[in-house]
């Protein structure tokens, strides 16, 4: 039986996407056919860094990316460019939280596989894209927050899954479906068809982040909607802006609570 946390460590350290998307794959496959688990004699995890990246996109502060609208091809592949390096991250997000964070129980596991085979598939259709449109990823520069909240909860689960699922990576339901309404009236039609699966498909990857939130709230007999607003005082000064995908959300394990609490931040 091989690691599974080794496997997320190879998946990790992988630098060129390629590499990273076909062990990420293998590394699913292995696991389904009962092949790859969880070893509780695996090595305690490295303090975390910066995962394996290609030489490029280069990675700048967030307010120093162009701003480019959608009535061009170049701001459409740069559009899509955005959100493939979101994906190409969520990939590393998701193995970290499989290799840095131990003991838990085998869905945890199998939940944070998923959704790395999922954003490495993500990944892959907008690639493709990419390429139809004249470019690659590399082209456009690229910010590293996603990464950056990451290491700042590299220590506690809790903070992990409260704050990359239900924050970060939860910001994808609010703002793709405005995303895809303007990319129909530029008639881009391929594009917003890869953005429906990755749309339909992210509402679970947050969820899981619900899920195990709540499991790792419950071990510690901690109360979940409380603790989600402390940890975001904490981590981001309580700040999130809307609109949000209330719908979306609330399929994704949002609270009606919570829900209406958000309201007031935004």
């Amino acid at each position: 039986m091989n690691d599974l946390h080794a496997a997320a460590r190879r998946c990790l350290e992988a630098t060129d996407p390629a590499d990273k998307l076909r062990l990420t794959f293998d590394a699913w496959a292995a696991l389904q056919a009962g092949t790859l688990a969880a070893d509780p004699a695996s090595p305690p995890p490295e303090p975390i860094g910066p995962p394996g990246r290609p030489a490029r996109p280069r990675l700048v502060p967030s307010r120093e990316l162009a701003q480019r609208g959608l009535g061009t091809e170049a701001g459409r592949a740069a559009l899509v460019h955005a959100i493939a390096h979101i994906e190409f991250n969520a990939i590393d997000l998701a193995w970290d939280a499989i290799y840095r964070f131990r003991g838990k129980p085998d869905a945890y596991y199998l939940d944070w596989a998923s959704c790395a085979n999922d954003e490495a598939r993500h990944f892959s259709m907008l690639s493709a894209r990419l390429d139809e449109l004249g470019h690659a990823y590399g082209d456009f520069d690229a910010h590293n927050g996603l990464w950056e909240m990451a290491e700042k909860t590299a220590h506690s689960d809790t903070a992990r899954m409260a704050l990359v699922p239900r924050v970060l990576e939860a910001r994808g339901l609010d703002v793709t479906p405005g995303m895809m309404e303007r990319l129909r009236r530029q008639g881009d039609d391929r594009t917003v068809a890869i953005l429906e699966v990755i749309l339909r498909e992210e509402v679970a990857h947050v969820a899981a982040g619900t899920r195990w939130f709540h499991w790792c709230c419950e071990r510690d007999g901690i109360d979940p909607e409380t603790t989600f607003a402390r940890l975001l005082d904490d981590y981001m000064n309580g700040s999130l802006r809307g609109p949000f995908n209330l719908d979306a959300r609330r399929e994704a394990g949002f609270s009606e609570t919570e829900l209406v609490w958000l309201q007031t931040l935004g």
